[in-house]
């Protein structure tokens, strides 16, 4: 059975590839943005509609894929919050406050949520190789280093992908995040602090997004790495998480759920 989707964000980058990669297991009843628009004009949706007006949209959808920003999903969660309930959201909308966060979470306790900082499959694989990796390497002997790399518009930095690979680092050293965490260095910073786990932020051009993880032991050093060559992979990774979600009971959810990560590999 095909997926009704509402999409906040249709306008954007994401939107707009989340509408031409739709196939026939989801059916998309329209998008919400800035500005209405007309199936003339619509970006690939049959219609899409304001936020102020987008109670009657989500009545024909059973999922709502949020691919906006940090303030229209404020106001999204705040007046169509109770609307939800009965459907399941996905959201890939990065550089949220601690508020966002919580409401989300409190949103979960009714509502199936996908959370995710980037819908990539080998972003989910990349998480749980460095988790993997952090458990088994010691911190005394090893340092961690994470740089990404994304286009000059890109308006949060570090990236929530970069940071989601943090914590997972963290997490499964048996530290908190921001007591590691070491956002860039300059000038005389003297010797780095064992345990720490550094942040670093390149912008410029075009590129989708590449994230490297780096272990870097006593006489040898381990690089993960994930580069996207296409922003479409990113769609069909949400358009995914999507279909998985449709009828899911209520909690809150990882891509690595999505993705059976947890799972055998052989299913059994």
């Amino acid at each position: 059975m095909s997926v009704r989707l509402a999409v906040l964000g249709a306008t954007g980058r994401m939107g707009g590839r989340v509408a031409e990669s739709a196939g026939p297991e989801v059916t998309l009843v329209g998008g919400i943005a800035s500005a209405a628009r007309g199936s003339d004009d619509a970006a690939g949706y049959p219609r899409i509609v304001t936020l102020a007006g987008a109670g009657s949209l989500l009545e024909e959808a059973d999922v709502v894929l949020d691919v906006s920003s940090p303030a229209a999903l404020e106001t999204f969660l705040r007046d169509h919050g109770r609307a939800l309930r009965g459907r399941a959201l996905v959201t890939g909308t990065t550089g949220v406050g601690e508020e966002i966060a919580r409401v989300l979470d409190e949103l979960a306790g009714d509502v199936a949520v996908v959370r995710a900082a980037n819908f990539a499959i080998g972003v989910a694989l990349l998480r749980r190789l460095a988790r993997d990796l952090a458990r088994r390497l010691d911190p005394a002997e090893w340092d961690v280093e994470i740089a990404e790399l994304h286009h000059g518009a890109k308006e949060d930095a570090p990236s929530g992908t970069a940071l989601a690979l943090g914590r997972a680092v963290a997490e499964a050293r048996g530290t908190p995040f921001e007591e590691v965490r070491r956002d860039g260095r300059s000038g005389r910073t003297g010797p780095r602090s064992a345990g720490e786990i550094g942040m670093h932020a390149l912008r410029g051009g075009t590129a989708a997004g590449e994230h490297r993880v780096a272990f870097l032991g006593p006489h040898e050093r381990i690089a993960l790495v994930h580069a996207a060559e296409d922003r479409a992979l990113f769609a069909r990774g949400a358009l995914r998480a999507c279909r998985w979600v449709a009828g899911r009971p209520p909690g809150l959810y990882s891509m690595e759920d999505v993705l059976g990560l947890d799972e055998p590999a052989d299913g059994t």
